[in-house]
């Protein structure tokens, strides 16, 4: 559909980061009507087996990137969204981004990385470690025991467990692996508010990383002591990560000279402050209300939703007051793995002939419930939620002679959506109450998956009425930065949009996935929860092997002493 373009109109333009490239979307202020979009891909990737620099092997569990990669997304795919949209720059009143989290670099107080210092470039530690980076397990597992030793009270808001993704796990393997790399970075900052520092030249630090990521709760951080208790160096953490807080949806700053030149933008436009490209979809899919939880489904999933109280969710990523909006305790739970285990599946364990999500999903789709026979976890790439543990992997139960493809595509494809169900009911047990799914992200489109999740959550299923979700969100918020509404509600309202229960749950086939899904939770509870390590004995066996193979990729920072 062709949308005009009109004289007195005004626009903004969203950018959203996800893992593999960044997209750029034009967007009308009046109706939210998208008028240009443009991608483009990172350069570098994802670094998960070499550093780029040099060819350098990299341990197991690591996923570093490179944060020009970033920059080129400003000088590339805004320039084209432009271009494209047919847009007068000079009508442009704000720009607002999303990135993936916890994504974060190491800087100096300049915001300079430490990867782009010359003496630098070759140490892993000094780049920045995406959010799939899960080598900080070990960090991670320490700081819960410490934190439950204690008794801190910030840890139950976390739902017991803090992520070896999030900000401190990974700078405490910084420290322990590469000190003299941490000790040169004064400042830990999330890639959402570094970039926002690289379009307007002011550091600010967004409410919702700080919370969900920083452990930022009721106006502080962990105390001093405790991240003394976890080791002597560490006790500074801190002070490299508090920058000053803003709500979300306000302005950081103007565009900078650099920036509009790289940009194509006007100097002085208003740059939103940074937010999770989850978390800003919320708006776009207008869920801001309680009870909506809307889950962006990619390559990983995260499931956001507004509640009116505050409660302490178990194996939840975190509850934020104003985390997802201003005036609400923003809930966050997430599956480390979704699009991921599919697309390994098609590229990696699928014959001639079942070689494409189609081929698979039609042959899949033909099947009743349970025909198959099988019950798969959903652990390939760690669980998030509800065990928060990135050394699980996967599973798949029941495979006999008689099984195809199509019915271990099927059975990965409703292993996500069991996970889903228990994030649901983790959810409405603490008393955080889910009424609807709303969802986002590339998996939209693959119906036979959005039935599944229907059927197997018994709730109705919308449809988020935008392809570009996340870097909708994040023009919406670019509108209230740049004074067009006076609060994300109000943009939301007006420049959102949704399709709601464009899928209802089925009866019948809903009472057949009650029988696997307890299956499902068997499987989850014996494996996650104690009855038998043996996931976690496997993990270690492939990690000694990988060693002894390439003791070289053991470690990834310069020769320093490690410190246990």
């Amino acid at each position: 559909m062709t949308v005009s373009v009109g004289p007195g109109d005004r626009y903004v333009v969203g950018v959203d980061y996800g893992t593999l490239s960044g997209r750029a979307l034009v967007v009308r202020v009046g109706d939210g009507a998208e008028l240009g979009t443009a991608v483009h891909g990172y350069r570098h990737g994802v670094m998960d087996t070499a550093l780029a620099v040099d060819g350098r092997a990299l341990p197991a569990d690591w996923a570093l990137q490179d944060p020009d990669d970033y920059r080129d997304v400003l000088r590339h795919a805004v320039p084209a969204a432009l271009a494209a949209s047919g847009v007068d720059p000079a009508r442009v009143v704000g720009v607002g981004i999303d990135f993936t989290a916890c994504t974060v670099l190491p800087t100096l107080a300049d915001g300079t990385p430490l990867c782009e210092l010359p003496e630098l470039r070759t140490r892993p530690h000094a780049w920045v470690k995406l959010w799939k980076h899960h080598a900080a397990q070990p960090q991670a597992d320490r700081i819960n025991a410490l934190a439950h030793e204690r008794g801190e009270p910030w840890i139950g808001r976390y739902g017991g467990r803090i992520s070896a993704e999030w900000q401190y796990a990974k700078g405490l393997q910084l420290l322990e692996e590469d000190p003299e790399v941490y000790h040169r970075a004064q400042r830990w900052i999330e890639a959402a508010d570094w970039i926002v520092w690289q379009l307007c030249g002011v550091e600010t630090r967004n409410v919702c990383t700080a919370g969900y990521k920083g452990i930022h709760q009721d106006g502080r951080y962990p105390s001093r002591e405790y991240l003394a208790a976890l080791h002597p160096d560490f006790a500074d953490f801190v002070a490299k990560l508090d920058g000053p807080l803003a709500p979300l949806g306000t302005r950081a700053g103007g565009l900078t000279a650099r920036a509009a030149a790289w940009t194509g933008l006007p100097e002085g436009v208003a740059v939103a402050v940074g937010n999770v490209d989850a978390h800003v979809t919320a708006a776009a899919a207008q869920a801001l209300e309680p009870g909506r939880l809307v889950a962006i489904m990619g390559t990983s999933t995260c499931h956001v939703v507004n509640g009116t109280e505050l409660a302490e969710v178990a194996g939840m990523c975190g509850v934020v007051n104003g985390g997802i909006s201003a005036g609400s305790w923003g809930y966050e739970a997430g599956q480390s793995g979704v699009g991921d285990i599919f697309g390994w599946f098609v590229a990696h364990a699928a014959p001639a002939g079942f070689a494409s999500h189609e081929a698979l999903t039609e042959a899949a789709a033909a099947q009743p419930v349970g025909a198959h026979g099988l019950v798969a976890l959903d652990w390939w790439n760690g669980n998030r939620s509800l065990l928060v543990n990135h050394d699980l992997s996967g599973v798949v139960v029941g495979l006999t002679l008689a099984t195809r493809p199509p019915d271990v595509y099927r059975a990965l494809l409703e292993s996500t959506a069991y996970g889903t169900r228990m994030i649901i009911e983790a959810f409405a047990e603490a008393g955080v109450p889910v009424d609807e799914l709303i969802v986002a992200g590339g998996l939209t489109t693959n119906s036979l998956l959005m039935q599944i999740y229907a059927d197997v959550t018994k709730r109705p299923l919308g449809i988020i009425g935008s392809a570009q979700g996340p870097a909708l969100g994040s023009a919406i918020h670019a509108a209230v930065a740049a004074g067009a509404y006076p609060d994300v509600p109000a943009a939301s309202t007006a420049m959102g949009r949704v399709d709601r229960d464009v899928y209802r749950p089925d009866p019948e086939r809903a009472r057949a996935y009650d029988g696997l899904y307890a299956e499902y939770r068997r499987l989850h509870d014996h494996f996650g929860r104690g009855a038998d390590d043996m996931l976690l004995r496997l993990r270690a066996i492939r990690n000694a092997a990988r060693r002894a193979a390439d003791p070289s990729a053991d470690v990834a920072a310069a020769p320093v002493e490690v410190v246990a």
